[in-house]
């Protein structure tokens, strides 16, 4: 399985960005899948996480309310609309494809994991 992430960047706090994360194997649309994000120094975090079936969405806390995670209808590809960025929110993020259907906000929920994209916001 490979996971290819894109459309990390340079943007100026305040600004957005979308990421997009497409899936190589069919078998990826029956699975939740999501994006954690690690940030220089720290530990990896759950940002946020979308089932199969029923789409139901999970955020982390931190970004509720500026980012929006999305599936294509075939499931293969997984986006996240980042709006009203921080610089807190510089990371490189990465997507996951989870174990089974359902989406979870820990690392032990997904089995494959992709690269990352670097996000860099300037205050």
């Amino acid at each position: 399985v490979q996971l290819q992430a894109s459309g990390g960047g340079l943007v100026q706090a305040g600004g957005s960005l979308r990421l997009s994360c497409a899936c190589s194997r069919r078998t990826c649309s029956n699975n939740g899948m999501g994006w954690f994000r690690q940030a220089p120094g720290k530990e990896r975090e759950f940002v946020a996480a979308i089932s199969w079936r029923d789409r139901n969405t999970f955020y982390a806390d931190s970004v509720k309310g500026r980012f929006t995670i999305a599936r294509d209808n075939a499931g293969n590809t997984v986006s996240l609309q980042m709006n009203s960025l921080k610089p807190e929110d510089t990371a490189v993020y990465i997507c996951a494809v989870a174990r089974g259907s359902l989406a979870g906000r820990q690392q032990r929920d997904y089995q494959y994991w992709g690269q990352g994209t670097l996000v860099t916001v300037s205050s």
